[in-house]
């Protein structure tokens, strides 16, 4: 019999429902209770997935207290404010990416758990892809040798195809065009991603990072209802690794062809790797000693991984690593400060 482990969803909108179904999966995981300022939202979020019990604010939630953990699915701009409290009570946490929407919170936030001596992680949904370990655990290894260079990019289009909905008339997507309503653009929703894609597969920190942002004419004015369209749709970087290996990173919406696809590409003294995810499908290629020559890729095989949830609540259970941990999603926000603080000095280089 597995250790019993109650569940608490804070924020019940659209991701919230992924994670209720993901908890609800595992054995011994019971989801006892949800919350959201919106009545009417979080009663047909409850009823819809059995949860017994709702509450309209944490501090009514931590004064009930029967739950072991929290899985975080607020907006972006609320992770720090709806975080802290928790884990100030001492409740294990899931955290939606990013951690936070500044370097300052995100640090304060790894502090705050790492004092609570509570499991802490971060929803990086593309640790996943079997792909991205297996890479990674070949770089480890020294497969490739020493990292010279690499090239990574998350691939979307829903700017220029209705694959998901018209992204100019439905809220879920109009939000993430404009920063008013808490977005931090590209770089901020999917940058975050690729961003830990090439870092974790290379095994190393980022030492200086540069950056270009772009946002381009979309409706007239720049504008749509209440939602003024100035977050970024583009994002380029440029990256040095610690030991000094050179990395380009790009996001955009404007990808056509590519629903939603992460490549990268890494080469090292010794082989190269290129990782796939493209229509749901993960996939990793590689070139190493004996074919460097003949310049021949050859298909590897990567063993099928558990998912986010089933990592976060063997980590309860103390049977699995709490990775992604907050002091990685500390380190990712501090790229992504970096970045906008760089496209704003017109992609000068600075220090990580």
């Amino acid at each position: 019999m597995k250790k019993p482990v109650r569940i608490l969803i804070l924020g019940t909108g659209g991701m919230a429902g992924n994670h209720a179904e993901a908890f609800a999966k595992i054995e011994g995981v019971s989801l006892v209770a949800g919350i959201d300022t919106r009545p009417d939202q979080l009663k047909a979020f409850c009823d819809t997935h059995h949860i017994p019990r709702g509450f309209a604010s944490i501090d009514e939630a931590l004064a009930w207290g029967e739950f072991d953990a929290v899985t975080n699915v607020t907006p972006d701009a609320a992770h720090y404010a709806t975080t802290m409290p928790v884990l100030a009570a001492g409740k294990h946490v899931l955290c939606e990416k990013p951690l936070a929407t500044s370097e300052a919170q995100a640090d304060e936030m790894a502090a705050a758990a790492r004092k609570a001596g509570v499991v802490n992680m971060v929803n990086l949904s593309y640790r996943n892809v079997a792909a991205l370990q297996q890479a990674a655990k070949m770089v480890r290894e020294g497969a490739i040798g020493e990292v010279r260079h690499f090239e990574a990019s998350y691939l979307q289009s829903w700017l220029t195809q209705p694959a998901w909905g018209h992204w100019d008339k439905e809220q879920k997507w109009l939000w993430r065009l404009s920063t008013a309503h808490g977005s931090k653009g590209v770089l901020g929703d999917v940058g975050i991603h690729i961003l830990d894609f090439a870092t974790f597969i290379a095994g190393q920190g980022v030492s200086e990072i540069s950056a270009r942002l772009a946002t381009f004419h979309k409706a007239p004015g720049d504008q749509i209802g209440d939602y003024k369209l100035d977050a970024n749709d583009s994002a380029t970087m440029q990256l040095t690794l610690e030991n000094g290996a050179l990395g380009t990173v790009a996001a955009t919406r404007f990808a056509t062809g590519h629903l939603n696809d992460l490549r990268l590409r890494i080469y090292g003294t010794k082989g190269g790797l290129e990782v796939l995810w493209e229509r749901n499908i993960s996939g990793l290629r590689a070139c190493l000693e004996a074919d460097m020559e003949s310049a021949t890729w050859t298909p590897v095989d990567c063993p099928v991984l558990g998912t986010i949830y089933e990592r976060f609540i063997a980590a309860i259970r103390g049977e699995g690593v709490a990775d992604p941990d907050f002091a990685r999603g500390a380190m990712l926000q501090r790229m992504l400060d970096r970045a906008e603080q760089s496209s704003a000095q017109g992609g000068l280089s600075l220090k990580v």
